[in-house]
């Protein structure tokens, strides 16, 4: 069971479609990786609480937040856009302007696919430093490594492009990890994968 405290807790605020799953699973890779711990909405299946009482709690649990606003597509089905994303870093950014001490440490990555896209449709966080990741896993990687370092003292994590090498030796051990642990790579929750990559970096140090 993987556990974590404030300081070392990251959540992850992105989408959660098949399309955008080789980078969020590569944004827990990397966290890990970094000896911290990704906590997001999909680690919560209570029925009894409502669903933004449990984004708001993990937030609360998190001292630092990657935000990936890059979504903005419409709907196939309903031709609108998904603002989970934009919603929930406002939550986020308002949990540190407004929250107790603890609260107003938080840290958070901002990315979108380039650096300036945000500010045609979310202008209101303009000034803000955005990174861009190109829809590519392993640019992700290096700029969540990069900002997570600032709050490493360990010399011992690696670079971004080592850790990106490391995690393209996971995506291929990643099958044996799962017939080992009796999973089935489809259907693999965000718990499942968490713990497997856990697992995969206690065994490849």
């Amino acid at each position: 069971m993987v556990t974590s405290n404030y300081d070392e807790s990251v959540f992850i605020n992105c989408p959660f479609d098949e399309h955008y799953n080789p980078l969020f699973e590569a944004i827990i890779f990397v966290i890990h990786h970094c000896s911290f711990v990704s906590r997001c909405a999909r680690e919560v299946s209570d029925s009894s609480q409502v669903r933004i009482e449990k984004i708001f709690q993990i937030i609360a649990d998190c001292k630092y937040g990657v935000h990936d606003i890059s979504r903005t597509e419409l709907d196939e089905k309903y031709g609108l856009p998904r603002f989970n994303m934009p919603l929930e870093l406002g939550f986020f950014l308002a949990a540190k302007r407004f929250g107790n001490r603890q609260q107003k440490q938080k840290l958070c990555l901002i990315v979108d696919t380039d650096p300036f896209r945000y500010q045609k449709f979310c202008s209101d966080i303009a000034g803000q430093d955005i990174s861009s990741h190109d829809n590519n896993a392993e640019k992700l990687i290096k700029v969540v490594r990069d900002w997570l370092n600032d709050s490493i003292t360990d010399v011992r994590v690696p670079s971004g492009s080592k850790i990106a090498e490391r995690y393209r030796l996971f995506e291929k051990d990643l099958p044996l990890y799962c017939e080992a642990f009796k999973k089935d790579r489809a259907e693999l929750t965000f718990i499942d994968f968490r713990n497997l990559v856990v697992a995969w970096l206690k065994g490849n140090t």
